[in-house]
């Protein structure tokens, strides 16, 4: 028998995620109440279905994908509703969250009476041409391994509940933290006036960093404001994988890399940062064609 999946929310992944399983057959359901107009025309076109918040908990699964930021209230909103329900959905946390977070939305689940999955996706939003690897960790993981048989590619790990979560942390941390890194040194350069130096030294000792400058960048600038959350849970990571408190200049980094996503995403004060970078970018590439 076909899963029923009840999906929050119909953001950029969300939406894809529900387009994938409706374009498989299956019936997603989600709420709309509050949802601004870009959420509505993406629910409207992967095809879910608006139904009460309540109603969710009649799912077998329940996939949590919202901004980092809003994963643990998501947990505590849903609470009473999955306590009130005889046999509430599977509850997967497919959120870029640290272990201390997802400690806690476990924490607020379980003692709801929902089954828990430890969850991460890494890669792009299902498209004709891509699709993203969902992790997924703990007891309850074959649940969401239904999935595969529907479009996704869900892939369970050995580790216990937190090793999803560990692993979109330090994927994320890599990929992102690059793109912050190459960022603030692009801007760096921009103002000493090695722009087009950079460039042509990148081009010839490191090409592949060109790749996140040209397309890597461009692509994070709308995307700033969700990254900035997740800076700072791969902070909290950080602390969490080293009791000891020896990674103190992780966490600084990476809270500096949230201080840069915030003021790029912050849209009354980005508009001049984001105008030099497109001149930088725009002025480098043309310079190595030249």
């Amino acid at each position: 028998m076909s899963p029923t999946v009840a999906l929050i929310a119909p953001g950029a992944m969300g939406a894809a995620i529900g387009r994938r399983l409706t374009d498989h057959g299956l019936d997603v359901w989600t709420c709309l109440e509050g949802c601004s107009a870009a959420s509505l025309e993406r629910a409207r076109a992967a095809d879910l279905k608006n139904v009460p918040l309540a109603s969710l908990m009649q799912a077998d699964l329940l996939l949590s994908v919202v901004p980092p930021a809003e994963a643990a209230a998501l947990a505590e909103r849903l609470a009473p509703f999955i306590t009130q329900t005889e046999t509430p959905p599977v509850y997967c946390d497919l959120n870029a969250v640290s272990t201390a977070t997802l400690a806690r939305i476990e924490r607020i689940v379980s003692d709801s009476g929902s089954a828990f999955v430890d969850g991460g996706i890494i890669g792009p939003p299902p498209s004709e041409t891509k699709t993203p690897r969902i992790y997924a960790a703990g007891e309850n993981a074959p649940a969401l391994a239904k999935l595969s048989s529907y479009g996704l590619d869900v892939r369970i790990l050995d580790g216990g509940i937190g090793s999803a979560s560990a692993l979109k942390m330090c994927f994320a941390g890599i990929n992102k933290g690059m793109t912050a890194l190459t960022t603030i040194m692009l801007l760096a350069a921009g103002r000493s006036g090695a722009g087009e130096a950079l460039r042509g030294e990148l081009a010839h000792s490191l090409p592949e960093v060109i790749e996140r400058i040209d397309h890597g960048i461009p692509d994070m600038l709308p995307k700033a404001w969700r990254w900035h959350p997740e800076m700072r849970e791969i902070a909290d990571f950080l602390d969490a994988a080293d009791p000891q408190g020896n990674d103190v200049a992780g966490r600084r980094a990476f809270e500096g890399f949230a201080a840069l996503y915030e003021h790029l995403g912050d849209v009354s004060t980005n508009d001049a940062l984001i105008r030099q970078l497109e001149t930088l970018i725009d002025a480098t590439a043309g310079a190595s064609r030249k």
